[in-house]
């Protein structure tokens, strides 16, 4: 089939795309579709700045989230074709001071496993967003993060493992992981626009502002830096530079007739290599299977391997039918929007001339609770929370009403560590009440009794209570803070230990002023 033959396979597409956007409440949204080496479709949709009325095209920068980990995955794939990397050597024979929790997985865990998912950690997400942590301190951290899973025994979707092996990338190079990724695929591909932080997106002459919908209002949220966790998530590109990357994928690794990668590592990355979960389990998508940066999935029938990402105000899908040379990405600028999933699977539909499968009717009644919810499949993590957030269970605690205190506030105040997310520090405002603060993240807290606070904490957009309790020493003081920050199986409260009391606070306050 040519390509003009597919272009009219999608009449209607912008009437389609166009309906999402009002249906989802997106703000901009930007959709690149090639056959082969050819583009099919390359267009922008609503606005990248919803206030001055700019509109997206093909050149508009997005932040694409989790999409970025095929990039780190790549980069492994680069070294290994060169020899400095094998995929089934322990990371420790690379870097010997590495170490995890687990002993055995201090020995035996390689780039392999880190790059599938399987390395026996559950997300501890807020170990590094928004930490002030380098990354070679959160590499050195994950010795206290403890596993909730057997080494290899079960994929469980990690970000703060994809940052340690483009870490390990940069190591093994003696540079960093960007740079190993600009000088050798970046810049080889041609794609010219896309940088490595959203900094360096806002210097640049035409980018996406971030946006989520609230109170049935689009409003504009900062940019969340995640440099720190870049091998995780920081690219921001536009379809100019996408496509490119789709071209480059379908090609097996060549560009312009040279092997930037050989054919053999890109079917390793290609390949399954762990059953993982999904967000659209059901007929048309029986089985998911995760790759090395990728997820491999049989959709209706046809080979799909595909990611998607999302962080603050930001989501993306990119997508390819190898077997049909069919390439589909979807770049949004709105918190956790599903317009990425929705278009870029009803534009597969019709490409196979298949009736087309209701994926935004049966997402609006996921949502709504009317389906089974299955584990939110990414990515998405990092924020695309598709179909809801994995922090927003209705628990005990937040049922109940705010009560004074059961102690003196200045028992509560305080700094409370834990070596591998750092530190909480606890102290009043001036009203006489309590604020935590983290990661240079400010969260009101209320006292619901029993020593334990109603904690509200803002993360990737998504509006989340906590319950933070307070553990008791042989003298009735504060001597320990427990927060439920894993929302996995088989994983226990974080407890962070108070090193420090509230007149160590005031002097450390007191010294900052002076200073």
């Amino acid at each position: 089939m040519t390509t003009t033959d597919l272009h009219s396979l999608l009449g209607g597409l912008d009437d389609f795309v166009e309906e999402q956007m009002k249906h989802w409440k997106g703000v901009g949204a930007a959709v690149a579709v090639v056959h082969k080496n050819e583009v099919v479709w390359q267009k922008g949709y609503g606005y990248r700045d919803l206030e001055a009325k700019h509109g997206v095209t093909p050149n508009t920068l997005f932040a694409i989230g989790s999409s970025t980990k095929a990039f780190t995955a790549a980069t492994a794939a680069i070294l290994v074709d060169q020899n400095q990397l094998n995929w089934d050597t322990p990371i420790v024979q690379y870097m010997p001071d590495f170490k995890m929790f687990d002993p055995v997985t201090t020995e035996r865990l390689t780039i392999r496993d880190i790059l599938c998912h399987r390395s026996g950690l559950p997300r501890h997400e807020m170990a590094w967003y928004n930490s002030p942590r380098s990354r070679e301190e959160l590499v050195h951290c994950l010795r206290y993060l403890e596993p909730n899973e057997d080494f290899r025994n079960k994929w469980q979707y990690q970000n703060i493992m994809y940052m340690t092996a483009g870490y390990l990338v940069g190591q093994i190079k003696g540079t960093s992981w960007e740079s190993v990724l600009e000088d050798s695929l970046l810049r080889p591909l041609g794609m010219n626009s896309s940088v490595l932080s959203v900094d360096l997106m806002q210097l640049q002459p035409e980018y996406a502002l971030p946006y989520m919908e609230k109170d049935e209002q689009h409003i504009r949220i900062p940019y969340r830096n995640v440099d720190t966790i870049g091998p995780a998530g920081s690219i921001n590109s536009n379809l100019i530079d996408m496509i490119t990357w789709l071209k480059f994928q379908l090609n097996q690794g060549q560009h312009d007739g040279r092997a930037l990668i050989s054919t053999e590592e890109m079917q390793t990355m290609h390949s399954p290599h762990m059953p993982c979960d999904s967000s659209f389990r059901s007929e048309e998508v029986p089985i998911s299977t995760y790759g090395l940066g990728w997820i491999i999935e049989s959709y209706r029938g046809h080979r799909m391997i595909h990611h998607g990402g999302g962080i603050d105000g930001f989501t993306s899908q990119v997508a390819f039918l190898p077997d049909e040379q069919i390439g589909v990405v979807v770049l949004c600028n709105s918190n956790g929007s599903v317009v990425p999933y929705t278009v870029s699977y009803h534009i597969i539909d019709r490409l196979l001339e298949l009736e087309p499968t209701d994926w935004s009717d049966r997402l609006t009644k996921l949502i709504d609770g009317e389906g089974t919810q299955p584990e939110d499949e990414s990515e998405a993590t990092e924020g695309t929370a598709s179909v809801g957030s994995e922090h927003q269970e209705t628990t005990d605690f937040e049922k109940k009403e705010v009560q004074p205190f059961d102690r003196p506030a200045s028992e509560y105040i305080g700094v409370y560590t834990h070596l591998g997310y750092g530190d909480f520090l606890i102290e009043s405002t001036a009203e006489g009440e309590l604020r935590a603060t983290f990661n240079n993240l400010d969260m009101s807290m209320q006292y619901i009794g029993n020593e334990t606070f109603d904690v509200e904490l803002v993360q990737q957009g998504q509006e989340q209570k906590l319950p933070f309790t307070f553990t008791l020493d042989d003298q009735n003081h504060t001597h320990s803070l427990k927060i439920p920050l894993l929302m996995e199986p088989n994983t226990n409260e974080v407890i962070f230990t108070k090193t420090k009391t509230k007149a160590n606070v005031t002097d450390d306050i007191d010294a900052q002023i002076e200073s």
